[in-house]
């Protein structure tokens, strides 16, 4: 009962990461809050990967929403057997959290390839990716900034909203990561047995 709760505490706790994700990514699209760079399609590229919005938000979200159902003491019972229906149970929790660190890990590793690449921006040779061979030195070396002239403080912008996109689904694989472990310590460690016994069903 007690590792039921800890597991729906932890489904629960992906439901506000995936929300600020979703929010984060959206930003991205608005330097400053300004729409006409979206339209005009000048923003870095890795921000059309839609990472933090579809990944590891609404797809995270329906993993969540399906591991907090799992949680509920009235799913266990998909056959005649308790010892059946837990086990059931138990690979389809797997399954899913598997699936969470898949997605939440596709947004960690995009987020951190934007935020390495640097902001698409104009500079006084027109517009590029400025900082694209500098192997992510640019992060440290605020000095250089001011070679993108616009979007103002997109560089800013784009660090900081990058890190939080990376933070986010680092908490995400985290959780889901935990849920997995616990899954197979019920399995290994003998919380219930998940082998069907001859004759039981």
């Amino acid at each position: 009962m007690g590792s039921r709760k800890c597991g729906g505490c932890l489904s629960g706790l992906l439901i506000p990461l995936a929300l600020w994700s979703i929010i984060v990514n959206i930003l991205l699209y608005f330097p400053n809050g300004q729409t006409s760079y979206a339209s005009s399609n000048k923003l870095t590229n890795y921000v059309w990967y839609f990472e933090g919005i579809c990944f590891s938000g609404i797809m995270m979200l329906i993993v969540a929403t399906v591991l907090l159902a799992l949680e509920n003491d009235n799913n266990y019972k998909c056959c005649q057997s308790e010892n059946c229906s837990k086990k059931y149970m138990t690979l389809l929790s797997m399954i899913f959290s598997a699936l969470g660190i898949a997605f939440s890990g596709y947004c960690l590793v995009i987020s951190a390839l934007g935020l390495v690449q640097g902001p698409y921006c104009r500079t006084l040779d027109g517009w590029e990716y400025v900082f694209e061979g500098t192997a992510g030195r640019f992060l440290t070396d605020s000095s250089i900034w001011t070679e993108c002239l616009e979007p103002a403080h997109v560089v800013e912008w784009n660090i900081i909203l990058f890190s939080i996109l990376i933070a986010l689904s680092g908490l995400q694989v985290l959780v889901c990561l935990i849920r997995v472990v616990t899954q197979l310590s019920r399995i290994l460690c003998g919380t219930y047995s998940v082998i069907i016994q001859p004759g039981i069903i």
